[in-house]
């Protein structure tokens, strides 16, 4: 199995939506606890989210998790029969 262009990418790309999800809650403050926030709003609704900020660190933290998984499988770490022996199963 030979990684191709539009395979990584398609791997890189799900793996930053993953890590999106996780960097999503970190640093938010509610309008609730902020003791700000305009009139018919959610009170739960983020202050200032800091977008920005959170795709960058999600792309920063998915370049490293996708070249730690990369180096694996390029040094035989992480192959389908090796998967298949972790997991119990014999081929």
């Amino acid at each position: 199995m030979v990684y191709t262009l539009s395979t990584a990418f398609a791997i890189y790309f799900v793996l930053w939506w993953i890590v999106l999800f996780a960097v999503l809650p970190f640093g938010i403050q509610s309008q609730h606890e902020s003791g700000e926030g305009a009139a018919g709003t959610d009170p739960g609704a983020p202050t200032a989210p800091g977008m920005l900020k959170k795709l960058l660190w999600t792309t920063v933290i998915s370049a490293i998790i996708f070249g730690i998984a990369w180096w694996a499988y390029m040094a035989g770490y992480l192959n389908v029969e090796r998967l298949y022996r972790l997991m119990g199963f014999t081929r």
